[in-house]
């Protein structure tokens, strides 16, 4: 059995943990953070900060978060891939939210944002969604939207729950970010952007080689980086139209159910999951979260109060 061990930095490491919050195995070994298990193969990270991947698919599951010590190794590598004065070009943006989130949709969104909209955008304050605040976002997206073409794509959890088991989550957000651009594309025709940036959460070759499948697929010219919202506004702009879809169906489902729906994959949402269970069972529980998370079992071990 192969075997791959890589060390990550805190932030990096609070990154992998979100992204395989579905795929984490009830048991933990001494000194671990977690244990997940995902395409044929074990996750196990550790309290030092080092990560080891073991089964059959190891090396192309660590390939994700490559072999650096420190996120700062990978932001030097994206910045060496892009071209120069990549911030300033004439570029679309694509990134997603609710991937790692329990209740919610899952929300991909593409900006295109030429020159003459990057000063405005940087007057708005726009940046990363995840440094703003839900009011700043919600005030925010109105005037980007006004500003700039996009394409905005949402993926209920009922929908989700459909289509989960035939695509896994990187396939299935490869099709998402895929569609979004083209759409996009077509809407801004006979424009054609200088780049197009996806914020990166898979490696290169691994979004290539799922696009195979998709039957119109944009080849070119992509370029990926991990917080593409550093790179070119277009990614952060994209991130505040997703998050707030995202917020507004949080709103919408807790005004549906009469109690708060959380963000996240916590113990908070197992217990309004649990809740919801006790009301409509897990019919009524797959129209507002994705049941492949490991949530849902937490949730039933608690509705029977066991």
């Amino acid at each position: 059995m192969s075997a791959i061990v890589i060390k990550v930095s805190t932030n990096e490491m609070k990154k992998i943990t979100q992204y395989y919050q579905s795929d984490r195995l009830a048991k933990t070994a001494p000194y671990t953070l977690f244990t997940a298990k995902k395409n044929q193969t074990t996750i196990t990270a550790y309290q030092s900060g080092k990560i080891m991947f073991q089964g059959a698919n190891a090396e192309k599951e660590a390939a994700l978060w490559g072999n650096a010590t420190a996120s700062t190794q990978k932001k030097t590598v994206a910045a060496n891939t892009l071209p120069a004065g990549f911030s300033e070009k004439n570029a679309i943006g694509s990134d997603e939210v609710g991937n790692g989130s329990y209740f919610g949709p899952l929300v991909v969104c593409a900006v295109y944002a030429e020159q003459g909209h990057l000063s405005r955008l940087k007057e708005m304050g726009v940046k990363d969604s995840k440094m703003l605040t839900d009011q700043q976002i919600r005030a925010m997206a109105p005037k980007i939207k006004a500003l700039v073409p996009f394409q905005l794509l949402t993926v209920t959890p009922e929908k989700y729950n459909q289509i989960q088991p035939a695509y896994n989550t990187v396939r299935m957000k490869v099709a998402l970010h895929n569609q979004a651009i083209r759409l996009l594309l077509e809407k801004i025709a006979p424009q054609k952007p200088e780049a197009i940036l996806i914020d990166q959460f898979t490696s290169e070759k691994n979004y290539r080689t799922y696009l195979k499948a998709e039957k119109h697929a944009v080849t070119a010219p992509l370029f990926f980086a991990t917080k593409g919202e550093q790179y070119h506004l277009s990614v952060a702009a994209a991130s505040i139209l997703c998050r707030t879809v995202f917020l507004d169906a949080l709103d919408k489902a807790s005004k549906e159910l009469g109690f708060k729906v959380p963000s996240g994959a916590g113990h908070p949402s197992d217990l309004v999951a649990a809740k919801i269970l006790q009301i409509g069972g897990e019919e009524l529980l797959g129209k507002y979260a994705k049941l492949h998370f490991a949530n849902t079992e937490k949730a039933k071990i608690i509705a029977q109060g066991k």
